[in-house]
């Protein structure tokens, strides 16, 4: 069973240790890919005012990218316990109460990150099957999938083992490692 450092939530053991280092690359990735973002819009708004007309395709982008800067952060937010939860219900509950409704809660995630993932390889399969592109650029819509989908089985991993730390934390009787220093 990992352990999480009580002040940061970092992993101390390999396993641990080897996601958290694959979550920051793919969190780093999903910063730069933000930034572009930014950088794209704000190209767009100063060529909309100095020449009269927006970067051609956009819209496009934009949409393309920020599907990417979302799947890139999830493994990162989920090894880190960073989902939002709404602690005002738990306030008075016992410490294993709380670790059971975090597996529960990191049970349903990995359900649905399974899904997601296997929703997303039939649509990348579609996609590239259609040739579907975007009007503008004619950009292939398939292609950011298969780091659409790396991104989700990085999640899937992430999430079996927070689910591990949680039942540990529950056979335990304990809070969970990252609430327990804010609390």
């Amino acid at each position: 069973m990992g352990e999480l450092t009580p002040s940061g939530g970092v992993p101390t053991d390999r396993v641990g240790g080897l996601l958290y280092s694959i979550s920051r690359v793919l969190a780093l990735i999903g910063g730069f890919l933000a930034c572009a973002m930014g950088a794209l819009i704000v190209a767009s708004v100063a060529a909309r005012a100095v020449i009269g007309w927006p970067i051609p395709g956009d819209y496009e982008m934009t949409g393309v990218i920020n599907g990417m800067v979302v799947f890139a952060f999830l493994p990162y937010c989920q090894l880190m316990r960073g989902n939002v939860m709404i602690d005002f219900f738990t306030l008075r509950a016992s410490a294993r109460a709380k670790a059971l409704l975090d597996a529960l809660g990191s049970l349903v995630f990995l359900a649905v990150g399974v899904v997601l993932t296997w929703r997303l390889v039939y649509g990348a399969l579609d996609m590239y099957k259609s040739s579907d592109t975007t009007p503008t650029l004619s950009f292939p819509r398939w292609i950011t999938f298969p780091f659409d989908i790396a991104c989700m089985l990085v999640l899937i991993l992430v999430t079996a083992y927070t689910l591990a730390q949680n039942l540990g934390e529950v056979r335990a009787g304990r809070a969970p490692r990252a609430k327990a220093a804010a609390r």
